[in-house]
């Protein structure tokens, strides 16, 4: 039976710890746990209608449908009760003003989790995830990064790269194209280094970047 996370939040405690105790946590990250979401979501239309605009001309670019693909699947897969913490505890924001130029970005706490870029017509994925879950040793030293296995996860291997951000236990993949993405996704130690990630940083409190959510994008996620 799935964990119920409709009651009300526990008290004196921050972040998913709120809804989800420690194990219920875990048996998610391990994929051993259906979580029951809430039924609705909240809203705010004054955001919905900031970043209509944004949205609309996302959906010219010829990478439209890659992206929200894309989202969807990571929105099904990689954020534990997505509708219950959306916007207070993870985010979304469409074509965020960033020296990147992303095209869409996910956060949580103060931490970027998650963004699609344009590689041409076609798009790229940047993860950020914990070092020690992608080395041959579960170190988090750099010079022991299991090359192998990211090759491996991708359809090509020179779809993938990464590289190591300033701080403890941080790393940084890199995914070219639609079909590699997927295949990334699929991968069930990736899903579990993914979701381990993202709920270290949901457990972190109150995210930062919600005056930057996309609602409209938000829907695309939290479809089906």
């Amino acid at each position: 039976m799935a964990p119920d996370v409709s009651k009300t939040p526990r008290r004196g405690t921050t972040g998913l710890r709120q809804f989800l105790d420690l194990e219920e946590q875990r048996n998610w990250i391990e994929g051993t746990a259906d979580l029951r979401d809430a039924d609705e979501r909240s809203d705010s239309l004054e955001l919905r209608f900031k970043y209509v605009t944004r949205f609309q001309k996302l959906l010219r670019r010829p990478q439209a449908q890659d992206v929200l693909e894309i989202l969807r699947l990571y929105g099904q897969n990689c954020i534990p009760i997505p509708r219950k913490t959306e916007r207070r505890y993870w985010s979304v924001s469409c074509l965020p003003s960033t020296s990147d130029k992303p095209l869409v970005r996910v956060n949580a706490s103060w931490m970027e989790l998650f963004t699609l870029y344009a590689d041409g017509e076609g798009i790229r994925a940047r993860f950020l995830v914990h070092l020690s879950d992608f080395a041959t040793d579960q170190s988090p030293a750099q010079g022991h990064v299991d090359e192998f296995f990211l090759e491996h996860c991708v359809t090509t291997p020179d779809d993938v790269s990464y590289f190591v951000p300033r701080g403890a236990d941080m790393f940084g993949i890199n995914v070219r194209g639609s079909a590699s993405i997927r295949s990334f996704l699929a991968a069930r130690r990736v899903l579990a280094a993914i979701r381990t990630f993202n709920v270290t940083h949901m457990n972190r409190g109150r995210n930062a970047y919600q005056a930057s959510h996309c609602y409209s994008l938000a829907d695309c996620m939290l479809a089906g």
